[in-house]
């Protein structure tokens, strides 16, 4: 009996023990960010030490290397051993991870995804007919023709497919419009082949290589009703191909 007592008070201690510690690294984590913010902080920017943060909180080591660890997973802050950590700014693989874990897991259908991501794709070739730089229209452009010309090459196809979205979402100029649209690409990596095999006529393939075309000559001349509507277009052609091979 006072073997299982002296158990359970251990247990309990343990438990108690592990809320401190949490609690412990959620306030270093919120000291910070507000570290960050409090300086003005931009990417790159060093952030005081780890000892001082030890000696400013008052806590371990272990707890302000969980607390940047912590950050660095949300791509907030980096780590370099050896050095100072510093600040940094998710970008989209941290979105796209998440994306493709809520697909993976059945949280969310590709069909949802695709309703959220078309009024962005929709939005972003409207920007990028406004705002693309004569560079980024003929990438745009390469981009288009390149998926023609690997029309026998659906792994090559694919990845200019994606490089096209991801540099309309560059030409809009928007950095947070960026980061949503290109976080989509592991979600596409996994539906483009099932979309692909669905258009099994020579029609349906070449229809969706000239919505892109579409796209990316409206981009190029700046008519910013042609972009919108040749990517509204691109998206249901898109949406119709997946219902045809039954992803939900």
């Amino acid at each position: 009996m006072k073997n299982q007592v002296i158990k359970v008070a251990a247990d309990v201690g343990m438990a108690a023990s592990k809320i401190s510690a949490e609690g412990l690294v959620g306030r270093a984590v919120q000291a910070i960010v507000d570290e960050i913010r409090a300086n003005g902080l931009r990417k790159g920017d060093l952030l005081p030490s780890e000892s001082a943060m030890v000696a400013k909180l008052q806590v371990s080591r272990i707890v302000v290397r969980e607390a940047n660890r912590y950050l660095a997973a949300l791509g907030i802050v980096e780590i370099t051993n050896g050095r100072a950590p510093r600040v940094s700014v998710p970008d989209e693989n941290v979105v796209g991870m998440l994306f493709d874990h809520v697909v993976y897991t059945k949280h969310v259908t590709v069909q949802q995804v695709l309703a959220v991501r078309r009024p962005l794709e929709v939005r972003a070739a409207a920007l990028a007919a406004v705002r693309r730089t004569p560079e980024q229209a003929q990438q745009i452009v390469a981009h288009a023709a390149a998926m023609r010309a690997a029309l026998n090459d659906p792994k090559t196809m694919s990845e200019h497919d994606i490089a096209l979205h991801e540099a309309i979402a560059d030409a809009t100029q928007n950095p947070l419009l960026s980061i949503m649209i290109k976080a989509f690409t592991p979600v596409t990596r996994q539906t483009w082949p099932v979309g692909w095999k669905s258009r099994t006529e020579p029609e349906e393939q070449t229809a969706m290589i000239a919505c892109h075309e579409a796209v990316a000559d409206a981009i190029q001349k700046q008519d910013v009703t042609a972009a919108r509507a040749a990517m509204s277009a691109h998206f249901d052609e898109s949406v119709k191909a997946l219902v045809a091979a039954g992803v939900n």
